[in-house]
């Protein structure tokens, strides 16, 4: 049975209102990873203690960054149900994991950061450890404009 929304309505607006998309069902998860060109980062959002004070801020943090996804979106885990199941469904290689981040490029994953990882650090480390992985997998904004523009 799926989480009250009155319960997770705070949760949600935790990480919308970073600007990351909500997708709550599997075509909405679809059609953001087929759409997104480029970096996608997929937040797994939870009710649990580690996703409020670690992966939520953490990511909040990471988001500030000047190098960052292409586009971000959450699905959240015992309230999307399908949603996160077909998120997962693109995690190759990884159990199932709430609260979890991962980063896709192209529709493929290049990065996660799986619950293990989270419980045991503060939201500067997630910060770090997220920053890291922008650093490597994103296309710094500055030269993704310009590549688009001289398409």
């Amino acid at each position: 049975m799926p989480y009250s929304e009155l319960l997770i309505k705070p949760m949600r607006e935790d990480l919308t209102g970073l600007g990351i998309e909500e997708t709550r069902s599997p075509e909405q998860v679809d059609a953001a990873i087929n759409e997104t060109k480029g970096t996608l980062m997929v937040v797994v959002n939870s009710v649990c203690g580690c996703a409020a004070g670690k992966a939520r801020p953490g990511v909040a943090l990471a988001l500030r960054h000047s190098v960052h996804p292409d586009r971000s979106i959450t699905v959240f885990a015992g309230a999307d149900i399908a949603a996160t199941e077909r998120a997962r469904s693109y995690f190759k290689g990884y159990p199932p994991s709430s609260p979890c981040i991962a980063l896709l490029r192209d529709g493929r994953i290049v990065y996660m950061m799986e619950r293990y990882q989270i419980e045991g650090r503060n939201a500067q480390e997630i910060s770090h450890e997220l920053t890291s992985a922008f650093d490597k997998y994103c296309q710094p904004q500055e030269q993704a404009a310009a590549t688009s523009q001289s398409s």
